[in-house]
């Protein structure tokens, strides 16, 4: 017993050694077991990220996809402008990701998650209206200007609003290579086949009819 008594707070500490590690290694992609692996996008071979390509090139390592404004003239007013492993294979394993994104006066980023990553934004112009929401359903929101940077955890729902009066833009950074993204509104009222009517009226305590006349905004243009 006193030997145990000894050694016990060491296990502790071996213990909760090993949940800090584990919790790292689950906080984004799984970690590389090479200097680089550029990913082939034309393989047919299904694995959690892409084959290495035997030739590769330092193309496959840069882009000037993010150095121009997008066009934000939709509906949202807004354009995200990705910088992943789908256009820099040389991302592929690494576990990080960029993007842009610009705002016209009055543009949104709708509400959205990323299954896949915690999202860091960077103001490079203009003033957003940002936030994210807890699962306690608590609401975490500040506007932030030129230089700021606000952190959106893995996950949660969020959004960002130009309510200013002047176009806006951010860098985005992401700890995945392919983040995902799925819009809250269009993943509910624009998915194929479609999500039954009568379920999204009863979640969102309204008529049949009012879920139909939203879907009709969401529904892919013919």
């Amino acid at each position: 017993m006193t030997a145990f008594r000894k050694t016990f707070p060491l296990i502790v500490v071996i213990m909760a050694l090993l949940a800090i590690n584990s919790d790292k290694a689950c906080a984004g992609d799984p970690d590389m077991l090479q200097d680089l692996c550029v990913a082939d996008l034309t393989s047919t071979t299904k694995l959690n990220g892409f084959p290495c390509k035997n030739v590769f090139f330092a193309a496959d390592f840069g882009s000037l996809v993010l150095s121009k404004p997008g066009a934000t003239n939709n509906t949202f007013g807004s354009l995200v402008t990705a910088a992943n492993v789908l256009g820099i294979p040389g991302l592929n394993t690494l576990g990080v990701s960029m993007a842009r994104i610009d705002y016209a006066p009055g543009g949104i980023n709708a509400p959205h998650i990323h299954p896949r990553a915690t999202e860091m934004i960077y103001v490079l112009q203009g003033q957003l209206d940002v936030g994210f929401i807890t699962t306690a359903n608590v609401l975490i929101a500040k506007r932030i200007v030129q230089g700021e940077v606000f952190v959106f955890p893995r996950g949660l729902v969020h959004f960002q609003k130009n309510n200013g009066a002047v176009p806006a833009a951010v860098i985005a950074g992401f700890n995945s290579q392919l983040p995902g993204t799925q819009s809250i509104a269009t993943t509910l009222f624009g998915s194929s086949p479609p999500v039954p009517s009568d379920v999204l009226a009863q979640a969102f305590q309204i008529g049949t009819m009012q879920v139909e006349q939203i879907k009709a905004k969401f529904a892919p243009r013919k």
